[in-house]
């Protein structure tokens, strides 16, 4: 009966959440009640596509979709294709329209997105003059850095005057030059933030020569200016971080980098000192004072080597003479007039070696071992 009763294939149900569980499937389970009764729903994870927020207990939302009969536990319940808040279904809608048509316009493309001056010296705030949103945005600005200049222009963030005022404080900060620029407000319902959703609105920060970081509402809330922008901060704080580089961290750094450098440096000139010291040592090696020096030192030793040499081989002479000595001694006459023989000359010192070479009356001279005695001779006897 269900499946063929046409009506129930396209019902809308009104009523609070409740039991509200995301399944790890990516399917969501939730009770729809009011004060007359209840009905359990069920939105498959092929279906969430309709599904622009998350879904919590307590929240008054409208679920569109089929009733079927779920057969294990014999109910029948709601199968759930879209659901809208209660009250912001025809903004939804109108949200979604906007969104597609500027996303086809290539409003939200990358290449158009504008990068975040990392190092800022003044910085355009468009929000409203009093809140939470301002009051963070300043404080965490001048806590990461006290020096940073902030531009507020006090838009009107909500109602009929929003848009106009929120576009003026966009063209005004631009003409001021500032650095970057945070648009946003504190959170709110759909209708609070309805006017960062307008084209208007849209276009004025698309065409922004400045980089512009939205900050709307809470981490859950979208805008379309969220999706403009060159940069989307989750809260107007988080905006105020990302825009404003801390002082406190970029000093640190420069301390850490300085002391890198120094160890760096200190390593550097070790190493071209010992490289010098190392040159100096070649240089000394190569200079002609100790080219000098080392011929001096290599001619000590060659003279050295030439006396050794010298005097082993005078030793070995002297040895070779001694013989000799030893073997002319065993020659010598001298020698032999130690053995009581004598040496006999005539008178011009002609050795007289036979009795054949004096005559009679021939005066000689003989030498013994302690001396010499002349002679004459006055007879000859042959043998």
């Amino acid at each position: 009966m269900f499946t063929q009763d046409y009506l129930l294939q396209s019902v809308f149900v009104k009523g609070e959440v409740s039991n509200c569980k995301y399944h790890t499937s990516g399917h969501i389970y939730f009770t729809l009640k009011d004060p007359k009764g209840t009905i359990s729903c069920v939105m498959f994870a092929g279906n969430r596509k309709g599904l622009s927020f998350r879904m919590q207990d307590g929240q008054q939302v409208i679920v569109g979709g089929s009733v079927d009969v779920y057969e294990r536990d014999g109910k029948y319940q709601v199968y759930a294709k879209q659901i809208v808040l209660d009250g912001a279904g025809q903004l939804y809608e109108k949200f979604e329209a906007l969104k597609r048509e500027l996303e086809e316009l290539g409003m939200f493309s990358e290449q158009f997105k504008q990068p975040i001056p990392k190092y800022v010296k003044t910085l355009g705030v468009v929000t409203a003059r009093t809140g939470a949103a301002v009051r963070d945005v300043i404080q965490i600005a001048k806590r990461r850095n006290p020096y940073v200049q902030i531009i507020l222009y006090p838009a009107i963030v909500q109602g009929e005057e929003a848009v106009p005022s929120i576009v003026n404080g966009i063209h005004a900060l631009e003409q001021l030059g500032v650095d970057v620029m945070i648009v946003g407000r504190g959170g709110g319902s759909i209708e609070d933030l309805w006017a960062f959703n307008e084209r208007a609105v849209a276009e004025a920060v698309f065409n922004c020569s400045i980089p512009i970081i939205s900050a709307v509402g809470h981490e859950t809330d979208t805008t379309i200016i969220d999706y403009v922008a060159d940069l989307r901060a989750p809260t107007p704080s988080a905006a105020a971080e990302l825009a404003v580089w801390d002082l406190g961290s970029l000093l640190e750094g420069l301390s850490s980098t300085e002391a890198a450098l120094t160890a760096n440096m200190i390593r550097c000139i070790s190493r071209k000192r010992d490289a010098i010291k190392s040159l100096e040592r070649q240089l000394l090696r190569m200079s002609p004072t100790s080219k000098i020096r080392g011929y001096r030192q290599y001619h000590a030793q060659l003279g050295e080597q030439l006396e050794a040499s010298f005097e082993k081989v005078l030793s070995k002479k002297r040895h070779s003479l001694e013989l000799y000595v030893e073997r002319l001694k065993g020659l010598s006459p001298l020698e032999r007039l130690k053995g009581g023989y004598s040496y006999v000359e005539d008178e011009n010192g002609r050795n007289v070696r036979s009795v054949q070479k004096v005559q009679e009356g021939d005066l000689l001279r003989i030498h013994f071992q302690d001396g010499q005695a002349l002679a004459r001779v006055e007879g000859l006897l042959e043998e």
